[in-house]
């Protein structure tokens, strides 16, 4: 069964997050990673992962979120949450250059503190990267965390290779899905496939046939069939491919109570 690397179930723009789940593992995903974006929904990923075994839980800060409580506070109530156990990862996490306004020291210090307690938990990282890829790579060169997902991939090849050789995987979803995104598409075309995971990052990034929206995890299956056509595959060997791919990068997937 497909795993869904970035699903964000405790989306309000979700409803009903029962019925999410269900529909899409009536379609064949088995397992959602869903990264949390700030400490005050900790405890949202918490009771949804105890209710739902299939729900994998990550933890962090999210760049956009930054502002929401004094860098301290966020980052010892995510190190208390860590020291609970039970994390595929910690995320998500990164940087963010695209929205105006943001404190980007500010931003960059908690990035690199997450990217220090990743290390001390022993936790790969899901990365927010927005026209922010070489920052990000900087602090990965440096600090060498244990890997992880370079979430919604839109950098040019040359960063791709650099993520892959520092040991991470690239996540790939509704972008993928539109014609016009011709760099994206041949990214997912030509890059290794062992280095490839999809995603839906619901509710955002819709695909090309609803662009209206939610993203919806039930769809990574047709996500799945647009890889294949793209890269001239059977889907069956892509599904195999990007599931041993998301279980390589995030070793805890199968740790957990409850693995699916």
């Amino acid at each position: 069964m497909l795993i869904d690397t970035h699903v964000h179930l405790d989306a309000p723009e979700f409803g009903n997050a029962e019925a999410v789940i269900a529909r899409a593992r009536a379609a064949g995903v088995g397992l959602f990673v869903v990264p949390s974006v700030a400490a005050a929904n900790f405890s949202a990923l918490d009771a949804l992962a105890a209710r739902h075994p299939e729900v994998r839980p990550a933890f962090g800060i999210h760049p956009l979120y930054i502002g929401q409580d004094q860098p301290e506070v966020a980052l010892a109530a995510l190190r208390a949450r860590l020291e609970r156990g039970g994390a595929v990862a910690v995320g998500e996490i990164g940087l963010d250059f695209h929205v105006e306004g943001l404190d980007r020291g500010r931003m960059e210090a908690l990035y690199v503190a997450q990217l220090e307690m990743a290390k001390d938990f022993g936790l790969p990282v899901l990365l927010h990267l927005r026209r922010a890829q070489d920052q990000v790579l900087k602090h990965l060169r440096r600090l060498r965390p244990l890997g992880g997902i370079a979430h919604a991939f839109n950098g040019s090849r040359q960063q791709a290779e650099a993520f892959i050789a520092l040991g991470f995987k690239l996540g790939f979803g509704g972008a993928m899905t539109y014609p016009g995104s011709t760099r994206i598409r041949e990214l997912a075309r030509s890059l290794p496939l062992e280095a490839l995971v999809l995603e839906t990052d619901g509710p955002d990034i819709p695909p090309a046939w609803r662009p209206e929206g939610p993203s919806l995890p039930e769809e990574l299956t047709l996500y799945a069939q647009v890889l294949a056509d793209l890269r001239s595959l059977p889907v069956t060997t892509i599904i195999e491919a990007v599931t041993s791919n998301a279980r390589a990068a995030l070793p805890a997937l199968d740790r957990v109570a409850g693995a699916g």
